[in-house]
């Protein structure tokens, strides 16, 4: 069985007892193997061309037959406490629930603004030439509600004479204290998405709530409990 979370940047797939013959395109992107299960994450963009039998899928870039939020929900609940706030934070949109006596409770999905997502930041990255293991957390932040503003505030600071590590930091510094307030300012956030991999975001985030990462294949979890 395959289940999908097709983000616009990255895939992210388990694979349930999956033939590695019939599945070789997958064998370059598995990133760890636990009992019967395989974890890959690999680029959207590849996965068409690996015409995969697809189980349960969500996300932009897929023909999805899965609410992301039902898939999210399903995902996170094990690993959660029973009063908690999970955050998936991706490239393209941010979205949070709620659970309250360890039922659903609240959510919200931001889906209109870059500003809160990690395309940008991939962009400025390559711009810039900055490798996102180098920014580190700065206590200044730049008010990101507006992407455009944010990347004017961005430049007019490098122009001012700040090193592009530093101003992206400080954007990255914006989109954190945004989430948090997205999510309406908890005192802890379980993270999911690609987010859990940017030590900056991560590190900025706390210095807001309590922060525990569930990694980037929680979607594909959910899915596998609604076709599992």
């Amino acid at each position: 069985m395959i289940y999908l979370d097709a983000g616009t940047t990255y895939s992210k797939i388990i694979g349930t007892g999956v033939n590695d013959i019939v599945y070789s395109g997958l064998r370059e992107y598995l990133i760890k193997s636990e009992g019967e299960k395989s974890y890959y994450i690999l680029p959207s963009s590849k996965i068409k061309s690996l015409n995969l039998d697809i189980t349960a899928c969500c996300g932009h870039m897929s023909n999805a037959n899965e609410n992301e939020i039902i898939a999210l929900a399903n995902g996170s609940k094990n690993h959660v406490d029973k009063n908690a706030t999970v955050l998936d934070l991706g490239s393209r949109d941010a979205k949070w629930i709620c659970f309250k006596d360890g039922k659903f409770h609240d959510m919200d999905w931001n889906t209109s603004c870059a500003s809160s997502t990690g395309a940008t930041v991939e962009m400025l990255l390559k711009f810039y030439n900055v490798k996102r293991e180098n920014l580190e957390f700065n206590e200044e932040k730049f008010a990101v509600t507006c992407g455009i503003f944010g990347l004017e505030k961005i430049m007019d600071d490098i122009s001012n004479g700040a090193k592009p590590v530093e101003a992206i930091s400080k954007f990255v510094h914006g989109i954190a204290y945004n989430a948090w307030n997205f999510s309406k300012k908890p005192q802890k956030i379980y993270l999911s998405g690609g987010f859990c991999e940017n030590k900056c975001f991560v590190d900025s985030l706390r210095y807001y709530c309590n922060v525990e990462l569930l990694g980037r294949f929680i979607l594909c979890e959910g899915l596998e409990g609604v076709k599992g």
